[in-house]
């Protein structure tokens, strides 16, 4: 069987502005949030920086991401998705400024929890973004949105800390809202020509077939018979958003999503105090292993979207990122020599495959764009919500036991425990073509 249709486009013809746009908004994802911890010692120079408020800053992402991961979807119904995304940006760049001009630490805080709210909207808006305007083009895109988010992961802490010595830490905080204005461009172009212009029809594409089977083949081999340019997308639709928690599909996703963010923020929350406390390191040689960490995201983003669309590898990439992880965290709990530490931190690192993985599960689960705007809130808001607790919950077991061997358990259990929820994610299904077989019924 073939999808007939026109063959994949170049991928900058006709969407020059969407490659940039999208290219932009991942940059800023992570930089935005990358950019604060680094000069927290520089800031405390200038005003006090209460412990608690520093927790704060630390638990805000995955509570923003969660909590505007369902707002989200709704404020697309209504505005559309490159609205919203121009909406999302100027809150980003606002608030980057507002953090360089913070005067105490409850203008920070409010400042930051704003560049959050920002990019838990772009969290939710990039994958339907990426279906919308390279249908044909998936893997290549998805590939191309996580490099840039792994690249702008540890950037910010490589440059952070020298600006701020040369310039202070107000320029080294309010430098990245530059990314965040640039992104906003290209959408606010295509927004005033769309207005410029007659909307155009939709392309016909192939009559859809019941079931998963057609779905599936224009996800990942062909999606160009869909359209010759961006597709019209009808506004995202409440009702859509309440099936999917009626969907044990949406729940696998949103568990795949959550374990991966889970690995990320107690990476990044508690890694470098595990690796003294475990192995004995020095501080620095644990900031530096933070950085290995983190570094082995960006060659999981270069090959786990391409190796998921073009090879459906799903299953077998989650289980090797889930079992090497869990590897790496019993090698520091059995194994804590100093001289082995790099060893189970890149194997840690191995949890990066989750994340590109993840993403462009939510991507290729929808058949529809409009239908991955609300899988993107649904999957997002539960899996952030699973990760705002997660690192907190175990600062709270190791201060109740006095040492790092429960929490350590505790967090290989979580990857063993994904693992069913991985490999289900393998199953080539969209959430539409999984509600009709389970209701019987047209979604």
């Amino acid at each position: 069987m073939t999808t007939g249709g026109p063959v994949a486009r170049p991928l900058w013809h006709g969407r020059t502005l969407a490659v940039l746009g999208i290219v932009l908004v991942a940059f800023s994802l992570r930089s935005a949030v990358a950019s604060l911890s680094p000069v927290v010692d520089h800031i405390a120079r200038e005003f006090p920086m209460p412990a608690a408020v520093v927790g704060l800053i630390g638990t805000a992402p995955p509570v923003c991401f969660a909590l505007f991961g369902l707002l989200t979807p709704l404020m697309e119904r209504r505005l559309g998705l490159e609205r919203v995304t121009v909406i999302a940006l100027t809150a980003v760049t606002v608030g980057l400024v507002a953090r360089g001009v913070a005067v105490n630490a409850t203008t920070l805080l409010i400042a930051t929890a704003l560049v959050f709210a920002g990019v838990g909207m772009t969290n939710i808006l990039m994958p339907p973004l990426v279906k919308k305007y390279f249908p044909d083009r998936l893997g290549l895109m998805m590939t191309l949105y996580t490099t840039v988010m792994a690249f702008s992961t540890f950037l910010p802490p490589l440059v952070a800390v020298p600006v701020a010595d040369a310039a202070g830490w107000r320029l080294s905080l309010s430098m990245w809202a530059v990314f965040a204005l640039a992104g906003t461009i290209p959408w606010i172009v295509m927004l005033v020509r769309t207005r410029a212009s007659s909307v155009p029809e939709p392309v016909e594409g192939p009559d859809r077939l019941e079931g998963s089977e057609q779905p599936e083949r224009l996800s990942f081999e062909s999606a160009a018979a869909l359209s010759t340019g961006p597709i019209i997308v009808a506004p995202s639709s409440s009702r859509v958003f309440a099936r999917l928690a009626r969907i044990p599909l949406a729940w696998v996703l949103a568990a795949v999503f959550g374990t991966s963010a889970s690995m990320a923020y107690t990476a990044f929350a508690w890694l470098p105090t595990i690796l003294i406390d475990q192995t004995g390191v020095t501080p620095q040689a644990a900031g530096l292993l933070l950085s290995l960490f983190a570094f082995t995201g960006l060659p999981a983003s270069l090959v786990v979207p391409v190796l998921i669309v073009r090879f459906r590898a799903t299953s077998v990439l989650y289980v090797i990122g889930a079992v090497g992880a869990a590897g790496g965290l019993l090698g520091l709990l059995f194994a804590p020599d100093p001289a082995l530490a790099w060893l189970w931190v890149l194997l840690y690192g191995l949890a990066g495959l989750l994340f590109p993985l993840a993403l462009v599960l939510i991507s290729i689960r929808a058949r529809e764009p409009e239908t991955a705007v609300a899988l993107s809130g649904f999957v997002q808001s539960a899996g952030y919500v699973i990760a705002a607790i997660f690192p907190l919950l175990l600062g709270l077991v190791h201060t109740a036991t006095d040492g790092w061997q429960i929490p350590l358990i505790v967090l290989v259990a979580l990857l063993v425990a994904s693992i069913p929820a991985g490999i289900y994610a393998g199953r080539h299904i969209t959430v539409e073509a999984a509600w009709e077989r389970r209701h019987g019924r047209r979604w």
